[in-house]
């Protein structure tokens, strides 16, 4: 039996990795070597998943040598690029034995369409209820929630079905997950979800940054980039239900976070948390 999706406030063992793409895979290694660091004592295996990727044959390779040069026991580089391959009983002893499970980026409607109600993916949720880490990098982590984008303009995003939504991978659910999001400009597309989902927080990840989603529902973010957070719940109003396809929306009391490496944010309680105020809560959470 398939196991439900894990909440951002669920009380599961492991822990999530969202990461905004281009992050450092040949220098200081920061963001995978903190990925590396969450795994569960005594397990040094990672699988790294290269569903999304249309070029796995160039991606797999990079990935086994940072980790290696981590200290990978083993690294089990896994392709996974149809459903019968999401279906293989091998593939899904290598993940039950690793300690780290990580998604290329990519394509994430590759990875919906591939992984959605296989064996590979209850494996993974079982993997992350029993203590492992699962990361993702740009489309493995717009992939993670419940409901994520996969498609939608960032020149001009604030108009209504401007962007487009689906199931995720329900890895986490209450949030919605952008990648290259300074980059590529993407401040109005989960402007228009948060009008149209008030209840979810965006979270947009610069490129070389990340968020860690700590059991309990904290966030910690690491890497030399911004993670911007846009919280809609206290919305006061806005026209989006009002409105035809493709005009202009209007939103009041938005709020915006910028947080750097260190800084946190409580989703539940919808509070900013500075280094301080981070390390008190997860020393308590564990």
């Amino acid at each position: 039996m398939t196991s439900p999706p894990s909440t951002a406030s669920s009380s599961a063992s492991g822990t999530l990795v969202a990461i905004g793409g281009a992050e450092d895979k040949t220098s200081d290694l920061e963001i995978l070597r903190r990925v590396f660091a969450l795994a569960p004592a005594g397990n040094h295996e990672v699988a790294v998943i290269a569903t999304a990727s249309s070029i796995p044959d160039q991606v797999l390779p990079e990935y086994e040598a940072a980790f290696s040069r981590l200290g990978a026991s083993r690294v089990h580089s896994l392709e996974i690029q149809d459903r019968q391959q999401a279906a293989d009983t091998d593939t899904v002893r290598l993940i039950e034995q690793s300690g780290v499970i990580f998604f290329s980026g990519g394509d994430q409607l590759r990875l919906t369409n591939v992984l959605g109600g296989s064996r590979v993916l209850t494996a993974i949720r079982e993997r992350l209820d029993d203590g492992a880490v699962v990361a993702g990098t740009s489309a493995g982590a717009a992939a993670m929630p419940g409901t994520m984008i996969y498609n939608g303009a960032a020149a001009d995003a604030l108009r209504k079905g401007a962007v487009n939504m689906t199931l995720g991978l329900g890895l986490v659910d209450g949030l919605i997950i952008d990648s290259h999001f300074l980059e590529r400009g993407r401040f109005t597309r989960l402007m228009e979800v948060g009008a149209s989902n008030p209840e979810h927080l965006g979270v947009g990840l610069g490129e070389d940054a990340g968020v860690i989603i700590h059991p309990h529902g904290i966030l910690e973010a690491i890497g030399p980039g911004h993670v911007i957070l846009i919280d809609s719940r206290d919305l006061a109003s806005s026209n989006i239900a009002g409105l035809s396809m493709g005009e202009p929306v209007a939103i009041e009391h938005m709020i915006l976070h910028a947080l750097v490496s260190g800084h946190g944010f409580d989703i539940e309680a919808r509070r900013y948390l500075v280094p301080d105020a981070l390390g008190s809560l997860l020393a308590e959470s564990q």
